[in-house]
């Protein structure tokens, strides 16, 4: 058994590459193997507490919990970050595979590693992902229909998704029928599948308590609240609330240099299915709907003196704020005060 080997792993979909260094920095070892379990079992069983560093991607998070299982450690990197690979002039699996062993002998931080959820967590947020995926397809189907007859001069009633595909079967000309009824079926198929997914995601909040702390913020679903939770996972991890911000891509990129310090666009580098849920939530706090609160009078006075785009930067600076206020209701187990900065 090999110890004190640090091990670089190129993730493939159907094979990886992987380059070992020894204690003294050099390459012991250059091997391929397939993208199976018990091809990475067999070739890890021949070392013992090494550190596999691997970037983030749709196979690291079971390859990960597999590496940890196995004895080893295991440094998912965050690929956006490490320019030394995205950088390469020539670059190839091999050459990734050992600038990733490397990195995380000289100094782990370099890979900017990251944390990934849980095996439960990561089946429960699936099924977030996959209503998600039926949404938007029925959205696309939706419009299309809607275009279709809009290009015989004729529209479709208005009215929400879940109720088009009846009040649009009337509606439909004589002329597209067999071009619309098809579509107008399968949304009514996607809608029957969204509500099963819907009940789905009620029984998860009736599994994790702390989701009732959330949901007492109006605006805030058990959609939102499970995404939320389900991503962040563990509320340790940040030792400021915060933190959560710039997680989730909430936060502005900044340019200094000398004199001049530009605040842009958020960076967007976080996880954009709960960002698109807490701006979902952030439009409805600053809707006609929103009941008054911290938040939503925050945003407003940012929406009034913020410029042309002054709306757009209260929606995400509200966002960020209620995505930094979930964490500490969470985290401290404090009771929701929606006045309690007027107070």
């Amino acid at each position: 058994m090999k110890e004190d080997r640090t091990i670089g792993m190129d993730v493939g979909d159907k094979s990886h590459a992987l380059c070992v260094l020894n204690a003294q920095g050099a390459v012991e070892v250059r091997e391929r193997i397939a993208n199976t379990k018990a091809a990475l079992q067999k070739f890890l069983s021949g070392y013992t507490r090494c550190v596999v560093a691997l970037e983030a991607g749709t196979h690291s998070p079971w390859i990960s919990r597999e590496i940890t299982r196995l004895g080893h450690r295991a440094l998912v990197a965050q690929p956006r970050q490490v320019h030394l690979i995205s950088g390469d002039e020539q670059k190839c699996d091999e050459r990734d595979a050992e600038h990733l062993a490397r990195l995380a002998r000289v100094d782990p931080q370099l890979l900017h590693p990251i944390h990934h959820r849980g095996e439960q967590a990561q089946a429960d947020l699936a099924i977030l992902r996959a209503r998600d995926g039926l949404v938007r397809a029925r959205r696309l189907a939706i419009n299309l229909a809607r275009s279709l007859v809009k290009g015989v001069g004729a529209r479709l009633p208005a009215c929400s998704a879940e109720a088009f595909a009846k009040k649009a079967t009337e509606a439909v000309p004589a002329l597209l029928k067999p071009a619309v009824d098809p579509l107008l079926a399968t949304v009514a198929q996607l809608t029957q599948q969204i509500q099963v997914y819907d009940r789905n995601v009620q029984a998860l909040v009736t599994r994790y308590p702390e989701a009732a702390r959330m949901e007492v913020i109006p605006g805030v679903g058990p959609l939102t609240t499970m995404g939320y939770l389900l991503t962040v996972e563990d509320p340790q991890r940040f030792r400021k609330s915060r933190q959560v911000g710039p997680f989730l891509g909430l936060v502005p990129r900044r340019d200094q240099s000398g004199d001049t310090d530009k605040h842009l666009r958020i960076h967007k580098r976080g996880d954009g299915f709960v960002r698109r849920l807490l701006v979902s939530c952030a439009h409805y706090i600053l809707g006609p709907f929103g009941p008054d609160s911290d938040l939503r009078r925050f945003g407003l006075r940012l929406a009034e003196h913020g410029g042309r785009f002054g709306k757009r930067r209260a929606v995400v600076a509200v966002a960020r704020k209620l995505a930094v206020l979930m964490h500490h209701l969470w985290s401290t187990g404090a009771p929701y005060v929606p006045l309690r900065q007027a107070a």
